[in-house]
């Protein structure tokens, strides 16, 4: 979930990010809590590839990033890596 308002045009997206309009508690639950909100918010999201490019590249460990907990992302990293 992207909380910077750059302009930097790799970041771009971030602007117009779904996230951007609420709360990180949102995209960050507590432990055991539902993030099905949060996925179903990324999944309308126009930005939701490049926010989940952006957290694989910096090794985001926590929260919801492009529709995609941290579980589902270090799954992800295993099988493509």
């Amino acid at each position: 979930m992207p909380m910077n308002t750059t302009t930097e045009p790799a970041l771009a997206w971030q602007e117009a990010a779904l996230c951007a309009q609420a709360g990180p508690e949102f995209f960050f639950p507590a432990p055991g809590s539902s993030t099905r909100e949060a996925k179903r918010l990324c999944g309308a999201c126009e930005g939701r590839q490049a926010c989940l490019e952006y957290a694989l590249a910096n090794d985001e460990r926590f929260g919801v990033w492009g529709g995609l907990s941290e579980k589902e992302r270090l799954k992800l990293r295993r099988e493509s890596g």
